[in-house]
């Protein structure tokens, strides 16, 4: 569909919100969108968001190109560096949190540093994590256990991550000066 010039492709899902992302893959403008939303609902939507869809179409013509590389050597390097912080982690962290994954995962991913699945407690780790520094990665990995309690990123969530780690702001604002690579 077209919203103000722009074309905004519609994802119809079983969810309950409206989400809106720049695709990793073209730079495209998606809004994923519960599947009785009406169009002018997601237009809306849209709109209300052309400030924060500039500010990303800005980013990614100006930000640098230069792709990292995964070599078999950096693969194995980085998943190393994880296997071995992981059991630490949890035994660290899930006394803490209260409660713990039943699996997890590491992968490349695309436009994220990891995600849970609340109702599995299955979490993922982006393979990138391993090549930075350990506080990153602890702090993804605390993130990615929250949502254990708490689906959202709503004051819950927020509780619990200030309980947990106070200085989770500043090391969010930190990854995210970090480009996740393909």
């Amino acid at each position: 569909m077209m919203v103000d010039g722009r074309l905004v492709r519609v994802r119809r899902k079983r969810i309950k919100n409206l989400y809106l992302r720049i695709s990793a893959e073209d730079a495209s403008i998606v809004v994923s969108a519960p599947m009785r939303t009406s169009e002018a609902a997601i237009a809306a939507f849209a709109r209300a968001h052309h400030e924060w869809i500039d500010r990303q179409e800005h980013r990614i013509r100006t930000q640098d190109r230069e792709a990292l590389q995964w070599t078999p050597e950096l693969r194995s390097r980085a998943a190393g560096t994880l296997n071995a912080a992981l059991p630490e982690l949890l035994e660290r962290w899930r006394p803490i949190v209260g409660k713990g994954p039943s699996r997890i995962t590491i992968r490349t991913m695309t436009t994220r540093w990891g995600s849970c699945t609340p109702r599995t407690r299955r979490i993922r780790l982006n393979l990138q994590l391993g090549l930075m520094d350990r506080r990153l990665l602890e702090y993804v990995f605390v993130h990615e256990l929250t949502h254990l309690w708490s689906a959202g990123h709503g004051a819950d969530f927020q509780r619990h991550m200030d309980r947990y780690l106070p200085q989770w702001r500043s090391l969010r604002r930190e990854l995210n000066r970090e480009r996740v690579r393909r």
